[in-house]
């Protein structure tokens, strides 16, 4: 099984979103999670740091640069889902990544609380 760190730069990417109110609160995570060719599509206009910064989680072990490398995307690369935010705790919980569902969870709290 792979195994992630968090990854530190979209911990805070994804708080600036959101304490910049630039959210989802309802969505269909299964339906806006973003697909390979939307993967495809931003890496065309953006660099890898760009990318990675909307993934929590870094899979150890897989060079930089790649889509191996990035683990648990919380967004469809314009604003933060909360729903992305509630899939990445269940699944990094269910995996036992426990750092990358602490800082799901707390991302999730702050969410909740810039949304009142």
């Amino acid at each position: 099984m792979a195994t992630y760190a968090v990854n530190p730069d979209a911990v805070a990417h994804i708080r600036r979103l959101v304490e910049s109110r630039q959210y989802v609160l309802d969505s269909d995570w299964g339906e806006v999670q973003p697909d390979a060719a939307a993967q495809n599509a931003y890496l065309e206009r953006h660099s890898w740091d760009e990318y990675a910064a909307w993934h929590l989680g870094l899979t150890e072990g897989a060079s930089d640069g790649t889509k191996a490398r990035c683990a648990f995307v919380v967004g469809e690369f314009r604003r933060v889902h909360r729903s992305g935010l509630v899939a990445c705790v269940y699944r990094a919980m269910e995996w036992r990544h426990k750092d990358v569902e602490l800082a799901a969870h707390e991302l999730l709290q702050v969410l909740d609380r810039v949304s009142g």
